[in-house]
């Protein structure tokens, strides 16, 4: 069928943002490939978690019901997936880059003898040759390699969160739920969930804040982050840093931002003392709006900046503090 496939993932029956993300952007590759958008939701109840599938641009939803997707088992998950493949021959698989997502798509994959490119940061899709345009960071981060998959059906990826901006169709359109039966008799299952263990992430919410001030090597060292609390503080902004700030030990990892941290969208980044490294740019360039302060005024940031300020940080920062209190008040 030409359709394209979105993994609708969700957990304890909420969407997952990426999801939605990928419902968006799929909505542009259906438009320009001419194929049908469609989510495949593995749920307890899919008919609650429709409409709002429908709401970001999918025009079916194939919904399989069972108490086994409760939780995530990749042998039940995996076996239910590569059925409904085979069955409906879908062109091209989107799956978020998560926990899940990483177990599922790569499973669904092997099984099914097919290409999948990982960590995908950007999507398009080649008119003439019917090919789905894969682009993810190579060669550790290096260059940015663009990947087909000329010879197998389905054409997967996963693609990292906050990558693509989620877009609510107002009003939303009617779509079709399918309700697909469900057999798992003959599934192994070779997993057994134990135990749920939540990681406490504080006070660190990256892939939620709508405004971010991350510090990078330039701080010079981890006191700086003082000057980089004190900005976001003002601007109501969560913390980031790049890779480099993380390794040096000046802050914890759950606050990285880049191809090995966390990937975000925020309406408005500052990044203080970052060069710009691809690893970085990949995990932060589709931000609304990026700030730049760096010394040094050849500094890749500035490529992908729409403010940018070349002095020192010492200074500025400061000053930018001391503004924006002054026009709080």
């Amino acid at each position: 069928m030409n359709e394209i496939w979105v993994f609708a993932e969700q957990r304890d029956g909420k969407l997952e943002s990426v999801a939605l993300e990928l419902l968006s952007k799929g909505r542009e590759l259906a438009d320009k490939s001419g194929y049908a958008l469609a989510a495949v939701l593995l749920s307890e109840n899919g008919e609650a978690l429709a409409p709002e599938l429908f709401a970001h641009g999918a025009r079916k939803v194939y919904a399989l019901d069972a108490p086994q997707f409760a939780y995530y088992q990749n042998d039940w998950w995996s076996e239910a997936f590569v059925s409904l493949v085979r069955d409906k021959a879908p062109e091209i698989v989107l799956v978020g880059a998560t926990t899940i997502g990483r177990s599922l798509a790569p499973t669904v994959a092997s099984i099914l003898h097919c290409g999948l490119t990982a960590d995908c940061t950007q999507l398009d899709f080649d008119v003439e040759k019917k090919l789905l345009l894969q682009t993810r960071p190579a060669f550790g981060g290096n260059i940015m390699a663009t990947i087909v998959c000329a010879d197998t059906r389905p054409q997967m990826a996963t693609v990292r969160g906050n990558v693509f901006k989620k877009v609510r169709l107002d009003p939303a359109p009617a779509g079709e739920l399918v309700r697909v039966p469900v057999d798992l008799s003959q599934a192994p299952c070779r997993m057994k969930r134990v135990k749920v263990v939540r990681e406490d992430a504080g006070d660190v919410n990256l892939g939620e804040a709508k405004a971010i001030v991350s510090g990078g090597r330039g701080l010079g060292g981890p006191e700086k982050f003082a000057l980089v609390r004190d900005l976001a503080a003002q601007l109501g902004a969560a913390v980031g840093a790049s890779r480099a700030a993380v390794d040096a030990g000046w802050i914890s990892p759950l606050h990285q931002v880049g191809q090995t941290g966390r990937t975000v969208c925020p309406k408005l980044y500052v990044a203080v003392g970052i060069s710009g490294a691809i690893q970085h740019l990949a995990g932060m360039q589709s931000s609304e709006t990026i700030v730049a302060v760096n010394k040094d005024p050849a500094a890749p940031i500035f490529e992908v900046a729409d403010y940018g300020l070349v002095g020192d940080l010492d200074e500025i920062v400061p000053e930018l503090v001391k503004q924006l209190a002054a026009r709080r008040a």
